[in-house]
Order: structure tokens, then sequence, then C-alpha cells
């Protein structure tokens, strides 16, 4: 498996890039601490509108403060059962302030519609945390949607012990958040064993689910804090087989991200989408960084499996 990267461009005016989903020929993208959703074309990264999805007095540096923040790590897009295609925000968890989520309906061609409708997760965060291990924080770095499942990824920073992803029926979820059930869906777990770089362990920073096929992103920083960030020793992508289960962490297999010369990026990916399929086993990705000082790029890359 290899990762080449192909391009990357500098994203200006857009703080702090931590997902993306590509739908049709749009390309929408969030900030753990801005209030909008970005909308960029998926092949020239031109950029197009945003959305704000709610109000705050504290913008006006270009960056929400950090304990202000609702740290919207989370982005998928998902059709429901009744055929209404949005996309989905989750707030990583990490602190009270940061579980709140979004539901944006999507028009049919593509573009975000009127309607941006608050989420709260703090029940579903709630019962998320029952399935952590003893002293692991609620972290989410990532969320998928399967024609089935809802795959919500914890990023334990700076420990093994906590990559893992929840499991719930995507239906089920859905109804709970909409408020249209009280029952929590039921919740499977599965840890994951990651690569490391300097020693160092991987944490998931993103997903998308195409072509039936899980694609994934990770990072490692040099910290153990789910708040403060540490210093970016380099990122890494490939696809996770969710018909691997087991009692036991599922060793999992992951490209690090080279540059054109060879070498190895360093830069902190915190999510992924798909462009497009070249071939049988190579696939053209659309990534998003951070570098924690509120500088945002896109990076295309292929993907050699």
């Amino acid at each position: 498996m290899r990762a080449l990267i192909q391009h990357e461009a500098t994203l200006p005016n857009l703080p702090s890039a931590s997902g993306i989903e590509v739908v049709g020929e749009v390309a929408y993208i969030i900030g753990d601490d801005s209030p909008f959703l970005y909308q960029l074309n998926a092949a020239s990264l031109a950029a197009g509108e945003r959305t704000s999805l709610f109000e705050t007095v504290h913008f006006s540096t270009g960056r929400i403060p950090k304990d202000l923040k609702l740290d919207l790590e989370c982005l998928t897009v998902i059709t429901t059962d009744t055929g209404e295609t949005g996309l989905l925000l989750m707030g990583s968890g990490a602190t009270s302030a940061r579980e709140q989520g979004f539901w944006v309906t999507l028009a049919k061609e593509g573009s975000v519609g009127s309607t941006v409708y608050p989420v709260s997760l703090s029940g579903l965060y709630a019962a998320l945390r029952q399935h952590l291990p003893t002293g692991i924080t609620l972290n989410l770095e990532a969320v998928a949607a399967t024609p089935a499942e809802l795959i919500i990824f914890q990023r334990t920073v700076g420990s093994a012990a906590g990559n893992l992803a929840f499991r719930m029926p995507l239906a089920q979820t859905l109804h709970y958040l909409h408020h249209q059930t009280q029952a929590v869906p039921p919740i499977q777990t599965q840890f994951y064993e990651l690569p490391t770089i300097d020693g160092k362990p991987a944490g998931f920073s993103g997903a998308t689910w195409f072509g039936d096929q899980l694609f994934v992103t990770a990072s490692v920083e040099d910290t153990q804090d789910a708040v403060q960030d540490g210093a970016v020793l380099g990122s890494l992508v490939g696809i996770v087989d969710l018909s691997k289960t087991s009692a036991r962490p599922v060793p999992v297999t992951l490209a690090r991200l080279e540059l054109p010369n060879g070498q190895a990026y360093r830069g902190k990916v915190e999510s992924v989408a798909v462009r497009r399929r070249v071939s049988s086993h190579t696939y053209e990705l659309l990534l998003v960084t951070d570098d924690d000082l509120g500088g945002s790029t896109a990076v295309t890359a292929v993907l050699t499996v």
C-alpha cells in the first residue's frame, strides 16, 4: 500500500479544517473552531458559498477560542430512509461544550438547503462513554455512514488503548438524534491496533464510505492530552475491513503519506474524502489538514492498495 501526495493548496479564510465530504461536484468542509460549513469545488478547490451553522460573537479573530469552540470534528453525508440527503456534523465530546451537532439538508443538486437543525448529542455521548476503557476521555474525530450503520471513531492521543469505532444501526440512530424515539440505539465497539511513528501511536482522524469500502486517516501527535495539541509527527491513510471483528484489537494496515520526493509528509491530516476511483486498486483522495494555528490546506493524494 502506498499513499503519494500530488498537490497541496492553502485554504484561505477557512480555519482549522477538521472534516470533509464530497457530494457530486461539491466538497463540504468544516473547521473545529469555525461557525460555518464551507463549500468548495471538488475538482478546482475554488471557494464557494458558506452556510452559518450557529451564531457567535467569538469569531471576530477568525477562530473561536479553544475553551468556547464546539470542536466540530465529525462530518458525513447520509441519505435517510425517507430519501432525504443531508450532512451530519458532530462535536468531539471532549468537553461539555463539545456535545453539539447539526443536521444540514442538501438539495438534490448538491447545494446546501436553507435549513440547519441543531442536534443535541449529550445523551448519545453519555452512552458512548460507558463503552470506553477506564481513564480514557471521549474524543470523537470522525464519522462515516454505510447503508446500514453509523460508525464513529474515537481518537485517544498518546495511547493505543482507546483507538476504537462505535458501530450503531443507522436508521435507529438517526431516529434518536431527530427525536423520533427516546431509545438510545444499540452500540457495538471494535478496538483497532494502528501503526506508530517514532514510537508514538497513531489515532483516527478521518473516515469516509466510498464504493462499499471504509477509508480512514490517522495522525500522530506527541501529546497525551485530548484537548491540548502536540507536535505532529505524520499522517497515514488506508482502508478498514469492517468484516474483521474480534474481542481483541484488530490490526489495521495504513500507508504513511509521502511527498513527491519520497520523503514522509509531516502535516496533520484531519479528514478524507474519495474524489474518484482511478482503477481497481487506485483511488484519488481529497484530504484536509490543520496546522493547529488556524491554517488549513487541501491535499490531493493517490492511494494504491
